[in-house]
């Protein structure tokens, strides 16, 4: 065996080990919750290029077939179709990028308007805590579900109707989250030697306590993107939410309801999409709740 060869063969099992020890790095730090939200993100992303089908158009035709591994399934719908002959694995990657647009939206406009007034209430306190708490208390009060049928019923339904019920009652949890961290963190040393060197009220806010509570903010976010997938998958079933023919996951476990006794997967492949990818959401914020806060760290 020539030196060359050797060489090439050492080079070759120097890179695998490599790999090897770079995928282990990957499974130690990356949870696998993670991999299946980032899989999601993009399934909706790429959904006019990952979609085999065009999820909207029927093709009576083609109605009915059941997926690959049962008899009369073929690959060319893996996961079968519709009453409409619409391909089920189209609907539901398109379905990915509609729900996830919708918590895309709603929860980071649900945090920045439930923080910002969370941190005013717990500095400032006096009427303007008095006024944002009772706020929180009565919009807590009210079942979302409820509030968002009355609004489809009045408005119609539609995107922007979902994201706003869903900012209506996300923000009041990030305001009473951020008040009580506030209310700890503005009695501690370095908020009275700012004080003390002359710094305004917003310097102190935005310098000295955001970046504190800024964790508790990002973990709370990112369990309500698995909520927020619930209520729209939940407002789409009821008839509330996204109205057809725009793929949701809700208004696809609609569609299917009526023949589960016979095309179950109209029904079941969006609702194991909603049960996946809500429970990672739901791991991957206590995950990272883990990781982010100090005291639950492991040294």
């Amino acid at each position: 065996m020539s030196e060359t060869t050797v060489a090439v063969e050492a080079s070759g099992r120097q890179r695998r080990a490599e790999l090897r020890a770079a995928l282990r790095r990957i499974r130690a730090n990356v949870p696998l919750p993670a991999v299946i939200v980032g899989l999601a993100v993009a399934a909706g992303a790429l959904a006019p290029w990952l979609a085999p089908h065009d999820p909207i158009t029927a093709n009576l035709v083609d109605r009915n077939i059941p997926p690959f591994f049962v008899d009369g399934g073929g690959t060319e719908y893996p996961l079968g179709t519709d009453r409409q002959g619409r391909d089920v694995l189209s609907r539901v990657i398109w379905g990915a990028r509609t729900s996830l647009a919708v918590a895309a939206v709603a929860v980071p406009a649900a945090a920045a308007i439930g923080t910002l007034l969370g941190l005013l209430a717990g500095f400032h306190g006096g009427w303007v805590e008095s006024v944002a708490m009772r706020t929180v208390d009565a919009m807590l009060a009210f079942p979302p579900i409820l509030v968002a049928l009355v609004a489809a019923v009045t408005l119609g339904p539609g995107f922007w109707i979902v994201v706003g019920v869903l900012v209506l009652f996300l923000w009041p949890q990030y305001a009473r989250l951020v008040r009580g961290d506030v209310l700890a963190l503005k009695q501690r040393d370095f908020v009275a030697l700012a004080r003390i060197a002359g710094a305004s009220s917003w310097r102190i806010i935005g310098t000295h306590l955001f970046p504190n509570i800024i964790n508790g903010v990002v973990v709370l976010a990112t369990l309500h993107v698995g909520w927020a997938i619930v209520v729209e998958a939940a407002l789409s079933f009821l008839g509330a939410g996204i109205p057809p023919p725009t793929p949701t996951w809700g208004g696809m476990v609609t569609d299917g309801r009526a023949y589960i006794d016979s095309s179950w997967w109209i029904s079941v492949f969006p609702g194991l999409a909603i049960l996946v990818v809500v429970l990672s959401f739901n791991l991957l914020g206590d995950w990272l709740r883990d990781k982010l806060d100090p005291r639950l760290r492991q040294l």
